[in-house]
């Protein structure tokens, strides 16, 4: 009974090293499945973590796309702006400065050996007395038109020139640099829309010198069609060396020193604005500036854009050719005619046009 017992006994006790093997068994490969990367259990704050970062990503995308959004149209909105000041600066120049325009060009136009008029007030008076005031305003609306257009785009991209460039009170050579570049860009718009207004003028003029004289071009519209023709798409941009020689420098000149003297005048008050006079006091400046420092270049442009559109047909060959031609006519007062009705209309033009581009930008940013 005894050895019965005791056989029983070990058979337990065997059974239960049996069952403490399966378990140990069952427990490794269960923690082996458990561990595995593929198999791996999340615990309750990881399945948190990555809800939250289900939930959080179109958010942050949302956000981010409504930030762009925004940002587009606030640049959309400050060029609108700049556009509209510069349209409304194109009016305000055309209209105080057509009539000068009108004399300065009959007298960069007249013959030199026999002059119609004597000076610059002899011009006016002749024009006044044959046609009337309106008459200093004749082809008014086609330069109207282009210098909306042009000064629209000459601030749109000075604004844009201040971004690229940094410009500061602290840097006064930053605003020569962004003004050089502002006109580099303007000067594509500019030159098509000065030599058809040149073209258009000039037969205006000869009509009234001589009685006998036949226009080539019945309208402005017949005037680009023949640029075209006869130079594809080169036409409108007759004399562009001569007006990007005058140009680059000069514009450089016309912002840099109207920004400084406007920024020096606010250090100065205790506003720290430039007062309204101040602000016309330094578009006037850099006016004067523009137009004095580099006349001559600009009566050698107005030679070369009041040519023949005919390529044939013209009496200068360039730049250089055109500035001896018309040296050997008169000198160097011949590279100076007309330039009292020039600078006589250069501050107050450009001083009404600055002024009214800063003003309406304040407005518009209030």
């Amino acid at each position: 009974a005894r050895t019965r017992s005791a056989h029983a006994h070990g058979s337990r006790d065997d059974d239960d090293d049996d069952m403490s093997v399966t378990k140990d068994i069952l427990a490794s490969g269960l923690r082996s499945v458990l561990d595995s990367p593929g198999h791996r259990l999340h615990t309750t704050r990881e399945r948190g973590e990555r809800h939250l970062m289900r939930s959080s990503a179109p958010s942050f995308t949302a956000h981010s796309a409504a930030r762009e959004q925004s940002d587009l149209q606030k640049t959309l909105i400050k060029s609108a702006k700049d556009v509209f000041a510069g349209t409304c600066g194109g009016i305000t120049v055309t209209l105080l400065g057509h009539p000068f325009d009108t004399v300065k060009v009959l007298l960069q136009t007249q013959p030199a050996k026999n002059p119609i008029y004597s000076g610059p007030i002899d011009a006016a008076t002749k024009v006044i007395k044959a046609e009337g005031f309106g008459g200093l305003y004749k082809g008014v609306t086609s330069p109207l038109a282009g210098q909306m257009f042009f000064r629209a785009g000459l601030f749109f991209g000075y604004a844009r020139a201040k971004e690229v460039v940094g410009v500061s009170p602290d840097d006064p050579l930053s605003y020569f640099k962004a003004g050089s570049l502002a006109w580099l860009a303007g000067t594509m718009f500019e030159s098509p829309i000065d030599l058809f207004k040149s073209q258009w003028q000039t037969q205006l003029i000869k009509a009234k010198q001589n009685p006998n004289y036949k226009p080539p071009y019945a309208t402005v519209a017949e005037c680009v069609k023949a640029s075209f023709k006869y130079s594809g798409i080169r036409g409108p941009y007759q004399a562009l060396g001569a007006t990007m020689t005058r140009n680059l420098p000069a514009g450089a000149i016309y912002f840099g020193v109207f920004e400084n003297t406007k920024n020096w005048f606010a250090a100065r008050n205790e506003s720290g604005v430039a007062k309204d006079w101040q602000i016309m006091f330094a578009g006037g400046f850099g006016g004067f500036l523009y137009w004095s420092l580099f006349y001559p270049v600009d009566v050698i442009k107005s030679a070369m854009m009041t040519d023949s559109i005919n390529p044939a047909e013209r009496q200068y060959k360039g730049f250089l050719d055109a500035a001896k031609k018309l040296h050997a006519q008169g000198g160097t007062r011949r590279l100076y005619a007309g330039l009292v009705p020039c600078l006589l209309r250069a501050s107050p033009a450009n001083a009404g046009m600055l002024f009214t581009v800063d003003k309406i930008k304040q407005m518009l940013d209030a």
